[in-house]
């Protein structure tokens, strides 16, 4: 299918992963217009996509009459607006819930009103939590153990019940955790990747929270944004929740090992008392991903680490 002239909104577009979805569908030939307040996506992200002629709008998706405005016309959209982070969220409940939770409703209703064909949402893998089974899959109870994972989780089920209930296909898409060019390192709440490479470029120890070998399924940030894509265009996907990821796994220790070659530094972890609301292991059964989109992942961990670790380098 081509994507020229389709008409994408894409929220949160400012962000990490929202950037590298409306530079890929710009590249593509649709006309994208992005929405985002700038409360964690920065300004940075937009350089790129404004010489690509990508729209921008500056605002939240709690602001209803901005929203109906942004999505007439629209046939497509991409919501990755959300706040982040396991910690801030325990720290600000409500916030979260206002912001994660209402506004995906705001952005769910806007699209039905004005006849958009799809919505993509960004939902999370920190809605399965600790249960007790490895590998992930779709169809296991739900066990979300901060509020940020009940937001993303409760979110989720909004966007099967605007499918069944109203028409409007959604798919929900279950990042687990997604890495790349251009993931924020100076946030407070920034995630471990990013950390860990600033931390070995200036010669300082990364810091590993816990004992290091909790895991994770880590998918590099161009596989997430295609799984985006081919979601959007199939109606296998349509009120159906799917994980992204790769289907391996990592420990943290070995991550940091990892990090610390490629960018050649000479410094060992430092370990801290472990997170609140953090999770042990994470690991994603990406099966239904592959039956439905025919996904798969196409960068091992090695070569996304070493393309993330150039653009930091770079930068």
């Amino acid at each position: 299918m081509s994507w020229s002239n389709l008409n994408c909104a894409v929220t949160g577009g400012a962000g990490f992963i929202g950037s590298h979805v409306a530079e890929t569908l710009s590249k593509k030939g649709a006309i994208v217009t992005v929405l985002d307040d700038l409360s964690t996506g920065r300004e940075a992200n937009l350089e790129l996509l404004y010489d690509l002629g990508v729209e921008f709008v500056q605002g939240s998706i709690l602001d209803k009459p901005l929203l109906e405005k942004t999505f007439t016309g629209m046939d497509y959209v991409f919501h990755y607006a959300a706040l982040p982070s396991v910690p801030r969220s325990i720290a600000d409940p409500l916030l979260f819930s206002e912001v994660n939770l209402t506004g995906t409703l705001w952005v769910l209703e806007a699209a039905r009103q004005a006849g958009v064909k799809k919505v993509v949402y960004a939902a999370s893998s920190s809605a399965y939590g600790d249960i007790s089974k490895l590998s992930k899959a779709e169809a296991q109870a739900a066990s979300p153990l901060s509020p940020y994972a009940v937001t993303k989780l409760a979110a989720e089920h909004y966007c099967v019940v605007y499918s069944l209930v109203y028409g409007l296909p959604t798919a929900s898409l279950r990042y687990f955790n997604v890495y790349g060019p251009r993931q924020n390192p100076n946030s407070r709440y920034a995630a471990v990747v990013p950390n860990f490479i600033t931390a070995a470029m200036h010669g300082e120890s990364p810091l590993i929270r816990g004992d290091g070998e909790q895991s994770r399924d880590f998918v590099f940030v161009d596989d997430a944004v295609r799984a985006s894509l081919k979601a959007v265009l199939s109606s296998e996907t349509d009120g159906i929740v799917v994980n992204i990821a790769t289907g391996q796994r990592i420990t943290i220790n070995k991550l940091a090992a990892a990090v610390i070659r490629l960018v050649g530094a000479d410094v060992e972890p430092k370990y801290v008392a472990a997170q609140v609301g953090d999770i042990r292991h994470s690991l994603a059964d990406i099966s239904r991903a592959r039956k439905l989109i025919g996904y798969e992942p196409r960068y091992s961990l090695e070569q996304g680490l070493q393309k993330t670790v150039e653009y930091f380098i770079r930068q």
